[in-house]
């Protein structure tokens, strides 16, 4: 199982989405998060993240999918 060491976090509208070094690097170089680095697009920060960040997510990515947002 993945742990949460030497992983980043970007801001999404239910929490703290931690993300790996090569993922945090893909979504800042596509410009998703903002000054605060809070990322508003979410369906775009899931197709730009490894099955190993979205794992590690899965709880933030269900709620946030049952949610409607």
């Amino acid at each position: 199982m993945a742990g949460s060491a030497g992983r980043k976090t970007v801001g999404v509208s239910r929490g703290l989405m931690m993300l790996c070094e090569t993922c945090y690097t893909h979504v800042v170089n596509d410009k998703l998060p903002d000054a605060k680095n809070f990322v508003a697009d979410f369906e775009t920060l899931l197709d730009r993240i490894c099955p190993g960040c979205t794992d590690i997510n899965r709880p933030l990515i269900d709620d946030m999918a049952g949610s409607g947002e």
